[in-house]
């Protein structure tokens, strides 16, 4: 082998080792680079992993927290329906109970009730209080129904029999029919809930209902069948579809006119004041 066959093999093979060499080192600074990218590349999109915020933890309006105890608590009402009519009469007198209450079943009446006014339809054959006599009123103008600003008069008895009802008084009472309100709301369908916290949630509803001051449109319901509706409001509906969606207790307030609402709103104000608490479920 010559001189420059001995040249030619060095050279080939050090160009070899070099470009092994080349690679190796490439190949390291790839994998450095790889571990580093998180740190140094100001460039990289990667999406980082969120964790999601805890669900709010709801409210429970604790019963033991409502009032101080009284010096001489008074004992709890038994399922009798003629102490609960007494005690009734006590607070809101004979002649009013009878021209306004139903107390026949009263706690199982004010726990469906109170529950059904948060839902399409309240059915008043269940409320504890008397519908409104009369009939429903509404006026027709320019081609449209209306409710009719007599309709309001239909609910004033109602209202000023509500708002002179001495709040305490009332709350009192209600710690007292407590263990029967809850053993109903149970036997309704809510087994380890409990009723406080849904008649907060229902206050809340009804003191947001709108105030519309202007007339209350409505669309007529037909009604197929012999007879007379016996309850003629339920032929009509609100005109309007987001009112018409609105739960039953906010469309009973719209009803009895933005007045009468009102009186109602700020007895409903009272009592939310002293049966909520600012306890949380554990």
């Amino acid at each position: 082998m010559n001189d420059l066959s001995r040249s030619l093999i060095a050279g080939v093979v050090l160009v070899g080792l070099a470009g092994s060499a080349y690679l190796w080192w490439q190949q390291r600074q790839e994998g450095q680079a790889a571990a580093l990218a998180p740190l140094v590349a100001p460039n990289t999109r990667a999406v980082e992993a969120v964790a999601p915020e805890p669900a709010p933890v709801p409210l429970h309006h604790a019963i033991e927290e409502i009032t101080p105890p009284l010096a001489e608590p008074l004992p709890p009402l038994t399922d009798s329906g003629s102490e609960v009519s007494d005690a009734l009469v006590a607070l809101l007198g004979r002649e009013q109970v009878l021209s306004f209450v139903d107390a026949s079943g009263f706690a199982q009446r004010v726990v469906a009730t109170v529950d059904s006014l948060a839902r399409g339809h309240a059915a008043s054959r269940l409320w504890p209080v008397h519908p409104a006599p009369g009939r429903f009123q509404v006026v027709e103008r320019d081609g449209a129904t209306y409710i009719a600003d007599d309709n309001r008069e239909r609910y004033k008895a109602f209202v000023r029999f509500a708002s002179a009802i001495d709040t305490e008084a009332a709350v009192a009472l209600y710690l007292r029919i407590y263990p029967l309100l809850q053993k109903a709301y149970e036997d309704l369908g809510y087994p380890g809930k409990y009723f406080n916290n849904r008649l907060i949630e229902v206050i809340d509803q009804l003191l947001a209902t709108p105030d519309l001051l202007k007339p209350v449109r409505l669309s007529l319901v037909e009604v197929k069948g012999p007879g007379e509706t016996p309850s003629p409001w339920l032929r009509y509906e609100y005109a309007d579809p987001a009112l018409e969606a609105l739960p039953a207790g906010q469309k009973i307030l719209l009803r009895m006119g933005p007045g009468n609402a009102g009186e109602l709103k700020a007895k409903l104000r009272q009592f939310r004041q002293r049966v909520a608490s600012s306890g949380v479920t554990g």
